[in-house]
């Protein structure tokens, strides 16, 4: 279990083991040994290992060890099996961190996920992967607005979402897999949060639509549709837009980008997709677009990234009812006991958590 967990470590922290040897004064071969479960470090060098990879002592002894199921990525092409490696160790660190929290509490308030009701049996066309996004803001009582926060909406539902920092490059913008029978979506840390949000909503479409398509769909595309639907429902854009236009003014672009949390690019599709504007228009937009760099980052302010914070507030709650002890609680964000005291008097409020 210990060289499991230091593998873990010194691959999520991007270090060899020559690194890792070198900032606590071993040889390489040494923590070959300590991996391989040949040897245990001594109580000095523990804490020299926690210290170098950033994590409590408590990291290597937690008792709690999840098995991820298949994985689905949504990455590009260039990404590497280290990367997908690494951002796996993070993502198993960030469950068995919630893994750990739910088995302290008697019944954990958090309920399990379960399908909704108005998922079909067998979709068979496009419109109606954009039925199953309206449907489904009603049945979450969503109404065809902003959804804020859509972590936040996520997790209520009994989804797991898990923001990596993993890598930083943008390789990877987010996946999906099942932990224990729980859904867990997970988002690039390193990414703009219309980026985020974008990426979330199609996780959560393949969660909702896989195994239900007619096999003439590509499941990309209507993961797709289903996220630009979501996100941003045919009558919202209709009520901003109109019905149909001749020519749209980017300002009006960026103004939904920032309502909605849908970058420009998707608006802009998106009014081409319910016929608002024509094929022409949109392509002329995409071509201002591609002149000045926009496709890989947009004009103007940036949409706040997506933060989560579900887990943290369910620690609180957990020390506030005597279910865990301040110990337990500052390994579970991952903080020092010290840091701990002062964010519970609101002395230290921006505390680097670790969740």
């Amino acid at each position: 279990m210990f060289g499991e967990r230091l593998l873990r470590a010194r691959s999520s922290n991007g270090l060899s083991m020559k690194d890792l040897a070198n900032q606590v004064g071993l040889s390489a071969n040494m923590i070959k040994k300590y991996e391989h479960g040949d040897s245990l470090p001594s109580s000095d060098i523990l804490l020299k290992l926690a210290k170098a990879l950033n994590l409590r002592v408590e990291y290597f002894f937690r008792p709690v060890k999840i098995s991820l199921g298949q994985i689905e990525y949504r990455k590009k092409a260039n990404a590497s099996q280290k990367q997908l490696q690494c951002i796996k160790n993070d993502v198993l660190d960030q469950v068995e961190r919630w893994f750990d929290l739910s088995n302290q509490w008697p019944v954990f308030p958090v309920p399990n996920f379960s399908l909704p009701t108005c998922v079909p049996n067998l979709i068979q066309s496009l419109d109606e992967i954009e039925q199953l996004a309206d449907n489904l803001r009603q049945e979450w009582q969503l109404g065809f607005d902003h959804i804020t926060d859509l972590i936040d909406l996520l997790e209520s539902r009994g989804i797991l979402v898990v923001v990596s920092n993993a890598v930083a490059d943008g390789s990877v913008d987010g996946l999906q897999m099942h932990a224990n029978h729980k859904p867990i979506l997970v988002v690039s840390g390193h990414v703009s949060g219309d980026r985020q949000r974008f990426t979330l909503a199609h996780e959560l479409a393949h969660l909702l639509i896989h195994g239900h398509l007619a096999e003439n769909i590509d499941e990309e595309k209507a993961c797709h549709r289903f996220a630009s639907a979501f996100l941003l429902p045919a009558i919202a854009l209709h009520q901003r837009l109109g019905n149909r236009r001749h020519n749209i003014e980017l300002q009006e672009l960026y103004l939904l980008k920032h309502e909605f949390g849908i970058s420009m690019s998707a608006c802009a599709y998106r009014a081409k997709e319910l016929g608002i504007i024509n094929e022409s228009l949109h392509k002329r937009i995409m071509i201002k677009f591609s002149k000045n760099k926009w496709r890989q980052q947009e004009p103007g302010e940036a949409y706040p990234q997506e933060k989560t914070t579900f887990f943290r507030q369910l620690v609180f709650r957990a020390l506030a009812e005597e279910i865990v002890s301040d110990s337990k609680a500052a390994e579970l964000l991952g903080i020092s006991l010290i840091e701990l005291r002062q964010v519970r008097k609101l002395e230290l409020l921006n505390a680097a958590f670790n969740q």
